[in-house]
């Protein structure tokens, strides 16, 4: 043990974070900007009715990310989070069109549920708006 490293912890924390939130934003943009053309794309993976959820993914996506940003309710949107990329995730590998494999497949859904659930159990840190947010209710 390097106990040395401990004293980022906070701040690894932090960009973990926001790094996190940030692919959500990136990817939750277009989305939400043609909600229409990704409700098509929805019911082509199979999720009907497509535009119910695609809107639910567009929103969480973007809105969700942005809240891991901040580091507000990181817990309840980290572990949102993580169960739709599973959900997404588990669908798509299920298509009989595709054989996926880990390694130039599904390997960076796998980091980021991890993510999700390390937030959901850890929290957002110290640099977290839910961390002010305790100390005021």
């Amino acid at each position: 043990m390097i106990p040395y490293l401990f004293i980022w912890s906070g701040i690894i924390l932090f960009v973990l974070r926001v790094f996190f939130g940030a692919l959500f934003v990136i990817h939750g943009w277009p989305k939400i900007k043609d909600l229409a053309q990704n409700a098509k794309n929805f019911e082509s993976m199979g999720f009907r009715p497509g535009l119910f959820w695609g809107t639910i993914v567009a929103l969480l996506e973007f809105f969700g990310g942005l809240a891991i940003i901040f580091g507000f309710f990181t817990q309840i949107f980290g572990l949102l989070l993580a169960i739709q990329i599973i959900i997404v995730a588990i669908w798509r590998t299920r298509s009989k069109h595709k054989r996926h494999k880990f390694v130039g497949g599904y390997e960076l859904d796998v980091a980021l549920v991890l993510i999700g659930l390390i937030l959901a159990t850890m929290g957002g840190g110290i640099y977290a708006v839910d961390n002010l947010l305790q100390f005021i209710f």
